[in-house]
């Protein structure tokens, strides 16, 4: 059997991971500034040895981000939590290292732009709401240690808001991308399986075609004419050979269900010298399953007259459109069938006609009346309700 190519497919978050890159390097570029800030400012802070924990801290959780948030697993409530607590953290000590009356003066805090980085990391795991609390918290604890609000202050709070919106509308627009991707990726896959499942019953097919179904149908022909066991060894072989059939033409279950196809083509291709075929002048749309099943049946139902009424018979097919629901004749000009035939081979394991007519219709909710009269022929009329999908 054909092996499908391999399909790429994208993990969980998969389309989201430059975002994540993205952010680290946002962190360590916007740490830098931090550190030229206070390398301009520290002479003026209040307690300039005290910036340097604050440094280690900012320095340690930058590296320590970088390694956590590239593993979507640790993308979690405790790391995001402790993210946003350490900025909050920051921005408290704020005063008491640089001074309120520097703060007052516009001197920036020392999380500065670094501060921003927990926001557009809670936008990009939950999206704008998420990202706008974040940035509410930090904004909100930037300007409490502050005495004296000022433009500068008010507009960083604000930055942080429109960026904490785009990042998680971006966010949300990728996640949708993301889901369209893999419903596309999972449809080719199972496109590719069926395209694999249909090579191998041709495959198949044409094995039993060479092998099975010829010599099936060499006892049905050898013994049609002879009487007692060997007549019913043959007919045995003709329905089996007929049953046999309609299994390899069966077409394998897919998602084209959910498409309408006219019945007439299906039916139609049964037409030749013997079989005439009337149909309506418009499309018959079924679900394509239920169009497949319904000709299959209607094969079924002229092998049988082929075989029990000799290569010559003639038949005649009704195509008709009911509304609510399709119904298909089929009816020959054979010997008949004596009372209580059918119920006899049933009875006695012959299912030819069971399995390849009745069995097709019952799936589909139908019925199948098969009136005879022994002289007079016998019509099968098969009767499929309309279901549209």
């Amino acid at each position: 059997m054909t092996t499908p190519a391999p399909v790429t497919t994208v993990g969980p978050g998969g389309l989201q991971q430059p975002m994540w890159r993205a952010i680290a390097v946002f962190r360590f570029a916007a740490l830098a500034y931090v550190l030229a800030i206070v390398a301009r400012d520290v002479r003026d802070y209040a307690r300039p040895l005290a910036v340097l924990p604050v440094l280690a801290v900012l320095i340690g959780w930058t590296v320590a981000t970088a390694y956590a948030y590239a593993r979507p697993a640790w993308r979690r409530w405790p790391l995001l939590g402790a993210d946003l607590l350490i900025s909050v953290a920051v921005l408290v000590v704020t005063p008491w290292v640089v001074g309120r009356a520097a703060l007052n003066d516009g001197a920036p805090t020392l999380g500065v732009a670094w501060q921003a980085g927990p926001v557009l990391t809670w936008a990009v795991s939950g999206g704008r709401r998420r990202g706008v609390v974040a940035a509410l918290v930090v904004g909100g604890a930037d300007l409490a240690v502050r005495e004296r609000l000022t433009q500068s202050s008010l507009t960083g709070t604000a930055l942080m808001l429109l960026a904490a919106l785009a990042v998680g509308h971006v966010v949300r627009l990728t996640s949708a991308a993301e889901e369209r991707w893999q419903r596309a990726v999972a449809l080719e896959a199972a496109t590719r399986e069926r395209e694999a499942a249909t090579r191998e019953r041709e495959r198949l097919a044409r094995g039993i075609h060479d092998s099975v179904l010829q010599v099936l149908a060499l006892v049905q022909r050898r013994g049609a004419h002879l009487d007692g066991e060997a007549g019913e060894l043959a007919r045995l072989a003709g329905e089996q050979e007929t049953a046999l059939r309609a299994l390899i033409a069966r077409e394998p279950s897919g998602d084209d269900d959910g498409q309408l196809l006219d019945l007439r083509p299906l039916v139609g291709r049964y037409t030749s010298p013997l079989v005439s075929v009337a149909a309506p002048a418009t499309p018959v749309r079924l679900p394509a399953g239920a169009a497949r099943e319904i000709g299959a049946a209607v094969g079924a139902a002229l092998d049988n007259v082929e075989r029990h009424c000799g290569p010559q018979a003639r038949a005649w097919v009704l195509v008709e459109d009911e509304g609510g629901a399709v119904t298909v004749s089929v009816r020959d000009e054979g010997p008949g069938l004596p009372a209580g035939r059918l119920d006899e081979a049933a009875a006695q394991g012959r299912l030819g006609v069971a399995q390849s007519i009745r069995g097709r219709i019952a799936d589909l909710g139908g019925t199948v009346t098969i009136t005879s009269v022994v002289g007079e022929g016998t019509e099968v009329e098969l009767t499929v309700p309309r279901v549209d999908p």
